[in-house]
């Protein structure tokens, strides 16, 4: 077997106890050589049943026993005809011995492979574990249990035993079950094996990892505490996305004779001028560009080398902080993992010794990494200690990237304070969406969590692996109904919402459900933004009401605030991108056209369109960053309405409850949100 091949037997118990879970399992070991058959064609699966009617394996022909075990599949190259034989298992009998099948299972790896390819020999034990096995001849089962165990050190074999119990299997005796779990305790202590429980079909879908990544290590060097006091360290990926397989463009025209034949798809990409198109521009006349506002920034490749920062491969420590002041969603990308350097004694106790007394005080290291030499970036990140419970494990560190200032997002959310009393929930609303969050809860006190992350496997790859050997087999196939499995995991559970039924029904009687209008589409990307509180008065006159706002905009490029429809012009100024200089001019314009309104209005005939005006005006400060521009106009305003006699212009607004740009909508804004809302309620004197 070649260096990266692995070889599975898989150990699948069909007693009668097992065949509610056997569709399951049918769907899991299909998805593992589904998998295989995408990233490691190369990889070689045998596939054993045990509690079988009948008896067919190379142990009962040799010396007798291994009774109800046959070997449905030998050890070979997977193909699409595993796929099959895995999607249709036989349903067995008897009750299975699992012992007698993991003997079974090392048999055939031992004759196929010898003592060679350590570490690439794998079991994966599927059983409830619900029967006793048989006695052994000479002393105890546990006996009988390290003696396999040598061997498959010895062999170099590793094993996955995954127990199904639950809603999977039926009812059995506690005792015996206890000495079960017993005895696969012992392989995963004294081999290289893993015991995973499953009670549901969600969990054991999860349960066995049919994708296998090979560590590979992204640092190998110095952890520098200080310039005189460094550790060997390692660092590995942790965890990692898995992603969509890549899929290549696939081409048909080579003849069918041509056996070597790639098929391979080559794109190859021409620049041409566009005041001449037959005029191709060869790469060593091309020049990035870069797109500042409206402008193109051409920087040339030796430009940019010159601009590039390129620290020395290192990570050195910063110091130290608590660990409550790094929080959880402060993390970002990936996780990696620090070990001391394998084999080196002073590096395993420093790293030990510091992972220790870290965790005695509380703390997290904060390090800055260059994982390779010339590397165009720097990360600074959290080392979070990891202290072994088993001997055997040294100690290590978990690392978490940190954000620098420019990663930070500052979300800011109105606070239900700034609402009317009217709006605000009274106990028996808060009380009924207090049992509503309660409701889907998926880790209720007491019980099993539902969806394990563990154990949950992706609905979108395992649904997209499943069509793929669909389609291989028909290319015409259409695509089938989700999963009912994988339906637990992407749609709500239909189970527990009836349970709940009258929570949903309370939760429904204390809020008045109201369909949401559908908005016209606007030129400008206004209504998407978070509207201010004032916009949902009913008096606001909102923008998107008003008819031809599309019409009057598009393809015509505003240069000036007409009387006719200045909030319309405003945004098509606001949105034009062929100079900055229009913004600045689309909120002049729309101060002076505010001003020309109000001091020409008779008995306020043109407050309306003021009004509609300045809350233009004031979502376009709030998008484009100019709080502060409003605000001072705002006040200006009122302070001339004062001046020229037109204070029933402010008092127009207070009843329209307009009010300045608070912090809590403009993070640049000056204005708290008490100093916005008590703005237009202060009295001003009259000017005599």
């Amino acid at each position: 077997m070649a260096r990266n091949k692995d070889a599975t037997v898989l150990l699948i118990d069909v007693g009668p106890s097992m065949h509610r879970a056997l569709p399951q399992i049918e769907k899991l070991c299909s998805m593992l050589v589904e998998k295989k058959l995408i990233y490691s064609k190369y990889d070689e699966v045998g596939v054993v049943l045990f509690g079988t009617e009948g008896t067919e394996n190379d142990l009962t022909r040799e010396v007798g026993g291994y009774d109800h075990i046959v070997v449905l599949q030998n050890i070979k190259v997977v193909d699409e005809h595993l796929v099959e034989t895995v999607q249709q298992l036989p349903r067995g009998t008897h009750n299975g011995d699992f012992l007698d099948a993991v003997i079974v299972g090392m048999d055939m790896l031992i004759k196929k492979y010898g003592e060679t390819n350590k570490g690439k020999k794998r079991l994966c034990l599927f059983t409830n574990a619900h029967f006793p096995t048989k006695p052994p001849q000479e002393g105890t089962r546990e006996d009988q249990v390290i003696t396999i165990s040598g061997h498959m050190n010895t062999q170099g074999m590793r094993m996955e035993s995954i127990v199904i119990r639950g809603e999977l299997t039926g009812e059995a005796k506690k005792s015996i079950m206890d000495e079960n779990d017993h005895l696969l305790d012992i392989f995963s202590k004294r081999t290289c094996a893993k015991l995973v429980h499953v009670e549901s079909p969600i969990s054991l879908l999860g349960a066995l990892k049919t994708r296998k990544i090979s560590p590979v290590t992204i640092f190998r060097g110095d952890l520098e505490l200080s310039p005189k006091l460094k550790i060997l360290v390692w660092v590995y990926k942790k965890t990692s996305e898995e992603k969509f397989p890549t899929l290549k463009k696939y081409s048909d025209k080579a003849p069918p004779t041509d056996k070597f034949a790639t098929h391979e798809v080559e794109v190859d990409i021409q620049y041409k001028i566009a005041e001449d198109p037959s005029n191709v521009v060869p790469p060593e006349e091309r020049i990035k560009g870069y797109r500042y506002g409206p402008q193109v920034i051409p920087i040339s490749s030796a430009e940019w080398d010159a601009v590039k920062f390129k620290p020395e491969k290192s990570v050195k420590l910063l110091g130290f902080a608590d660990a409550q002041n790094i929080m959880r969603h402060y993390y970002m990308k990936d996780v990696n993992i620090f070990i001391a350097e394998p084999g080196n004694k002073g590096s395993i106790l420093a790293v030990s010794a510091l992972a220790r007394a870290m965790k005695d005080k509380n703390k997290v290291a904060i390090v800055r990494c260059v994982w390779r030499q010339g590397q165009a970036n720097v990360v600074v990140g959290a080392l979070t200690p990891n202290v072994s419970d088993n001997d055997n494990i040294p100690d290590s560190f978990y690392f978490n990237v940190l954000p620098f200032t420019e990663d930070v997002r500052e979300f800011q959310f109105p606070s239900f304070n700034n609402f009317p009393a009217s709006w605000q929930p009274n106990e028996l609303q808060q009380e009924a969406a207090d049992d509503f969050v309660r409701m889907f809860d998926l880790a209720p006190s007491g019980k099993q969590e539902v969806l394990p992350p563990d154990l949950t496997p992706n609905p979108v790859l395992e649904r997209f692996y499943r069509y793929l050997e669909l389609k291989s087999r028909d290319p015409d196939t259409a695509v089938p109904p989700i999963d009912e499995t994988l339906r637990k995991i992407s749609e709500p559970d239909k189970e527990l919402i009836a349970e709940n039924k009258s929570v949903i029904d309370a939760f429904r009687s204390c809020f008045e459900l109201k369909e949401n209008p559908k908005l016209k589409k606007s030129s400008r990307r206004l209504l998407k933004e978070k509207p201010s509180v004032s916009d949902y008065r009913e008096d606001h006159m909102d923008i998107s009401d008003q008819p031809n706002s599309n019409e009057h905009t598009s393809g015509i490029k505003v240069t000036k605030i007409g009387d006719s429809a200045p909030v319309q012009d405003f945004e098509a100024m606001m949105s034009r991108r062929d100079s900055p200089e229009w913004v600045g001019k689309a909120i002049k314009d729309m101060k002076n056209k505010i001003h020309d309104l109000v001091e020409d209005s008779h008995e306020g005939d043109n407050y309306p369109k003021a009004l509609e005006c300045l809350v233009a005006l004031r979502k376009g400060c709030i998008l484009e960053q100019e709080p502060n521009q409003f605000n001072d106009f705002l006040r200006s305003l009122c302070k001339f309405c004062q001046e020229k006699y037109l204070s029933s212009f402010c008092e127009f607004l207070a009843t329209k409850e307009l009010t300045l740009i608070p912090k809590t909508e403009a993070i640049d804004s000056e204005v708290t949100d008490a100093e916005a809302r008590s703005f237009l309620i202060k009295s001003e004197p009259k000017l005599e």
